[in-house]
């Protein structure tokens, strides 16, 4: 429970200092922080079974792996905030050490392309982290704040 209280604030710190990092018509309010709060602990409740959807879904496809998976959070930052959740893959001793994964989007080459760089991360603190090497992101699941 204090893990959850920690992300929870994490998130809502994030959210807060976004505000300053979007338009007027796109800040946050009090219920999207809310929001944000509540996905985040929807996602640590369900991640099992979202990870055992996800692993059917892909073997189902003929897309399965051989490699330890696991349901995480994400966080996006660039063109608006999003919260939802991803499916890291892996050898089993690093997944384990995946607490969430950090999603920052871009545009490059004036709004041409838009880029989202995944980073698996060894916190659910989205201030202080240091990168999991070696973990790949195999599914995503988003719910817009």
């Amino acid at each position: 429970m204090k893990r959850q209280k920690q992300f929870v604030v994490g998130l809502l710190l994030v959210c807060l200092l976004s505000v300053g990092a979007v338009p007027a018509a796109q800040a946050f309010g009090l219920g999207d922080i809310l929001k944000v709060g509540g996905i985040a602990v929807v996602i640590d409740k369900f991640a099992g079974p979202l990870n055992n959807f996800i692993n059917t879904l892909t073997m189902q496809h003929g897309a399965g792996s051989d490699y330890a998976t696991k349901v995480v959070p994400i966080l996006t930052f660039g063109s608006g905030g999003y919260v939802g959740a991803v499916q890291v893959t892996g050898p089993q001793n690093l997944v384990d050490r995946v607490q969430a994964v950090v999603q920052i989007e871009g545009n490059f080459n004036g709004s041409q392309f838009r880029v989202k760089a995944l980073i698996p991360i060894d916190s659910k603190n989205p201030v202080n982290f240091s990168r999991v090497q070696g973990v790949g992101v195999s599914a995503m699941i988003d719910v817009r704040i």
